[in-house]
């Protein structure tokens, strides 16, 4: 859970085994993001950045607009919750990031912070 000028963001991860291939080093993660805006203004989630890395040091950039399709507009109090995957060449692996958010009273564009979270298949950590 990490809190950017008052927009808190808490994240939770789940093994994708069903979707996953590991003979294939075909590995997917689901993840639940949750964006509570404790703040007194208005917000909206314009764009995402993503750093994803794997177990073996490569990291990929993504950029994109809003989040699974979306450019939800959150209310002071309010919170925007969704559901997305990722898939990884590793067992384990991480990401990280940031939302660009428009603060609708004066339209001042601001990065909340996307805590780092991690991937890792169920006893790969025994």
């Amino acid at each position: 859970m990490q809190t950017t000028n008052g927009i808190t963001v808490c994240v939770e991860t789940v093994y994708l085994a069903d979707e996953s291939n590991p003979r294939a080093d075909y590995y997917a993660f689901g993840y639940h993001i949750s964006i509570e805006n404790g703040s007194p203004y208005t917000v909206q989630l314009l764009r995402r950045r993503w750093l994803i890395h794997d177990a073996t040091g490569r990291q990929r950039v993504v950029n994109g607009d809003g989040v699974i399709g979306v450019q939800p507009i959150i209310n002071p109090g309010g919170i925007h919750a969704y559901s997305s995957w990722c898939e990884m060449p590793t067992e384990i692996g991480r990401m990280s990031g940031v939302y660009i958010m428009l603060r609708e009273q004066d339209g001042v564009e601001f990065e909340v912070v996307i805590p780092e979270f991690l991937f890792i298949t169920p006893g790969k950590l025994n």
